[in-house]
């Protein structure tokens, strides 16, 4: 009996040290990000601005890439009037490059892979062969020359979140 009471108590001993690693851990991780957030509360904007800077702050480029991760990357840029963006599939997903119908400047020519006038000729070609779709190694280029903010989009991959915004000044 002495033999088990031990064995149990071990256990017991093993699983408290197990599950106050655990909780230190998480609660050294959740306190470390609490101070962060509290300790800067500008600082913790800094903090912000530093994580999402990247998905924040305008890239200012003519080239986008269209990556197997399913991002535009640089997600997204500014760029002059009259700029010509180049979209470069560097993966080896095809993707596309579709204007939000509604979300570019008034009086913008609309633009999609594929030539399409519009957001819905660009999803029924895509249902109806895949047509817009850039394979791997391919590009598609676009010049825009209405100031205003463009968001687009890839047919099949914006579920997964594959958006971008072009800014042009």
């Amino acid at each position: 009996m002495e033999t088990r009471r031990t064995f149990v108590r071990g256990l017991g001993v093993a699983a408290g040290v197990a599950l106050t690693g655990c909780s230190s851990g998480g609660g050294s991780d959740s306190s470390g990000d609490g101070d962060s957030g509290s300790g800067d509360g500008s600082g913790g904007g800094d903090t912000e601005s530093n994580d999402g800077g990247s998905g924040s702050e305008w890239a200012e480029t003519s080239t986008v890439e269209m990556t197997d991760e399913l991002a535009y990357e640089p997600k997204k840029i500014q760029v002059e009037a009259g700029t010509t963006v180049t979209f470069e599939n560097v993966g080896s997903i095809g993707h596309t490059v579709t204007a939000y119908e509604d979300d570019i400047p008034d009086g913008a020519d609309y633009f999609a892979s594929g030539g399409f006038d519009s957001l819905q000729a660009a999803k029924d070609g895509y249902s109806n062969g895949q047509e817009g779709n850039i394979p791997e190694g391919e590009s598609y280029e676009v010049t825009l020359e209405t100031r205003g903010t463009y968001e687009y989009y890839c047919i099949p991959h914006e579920m997964n979140g594959m958006v971008g915004t072009i800014k042009v000044v």
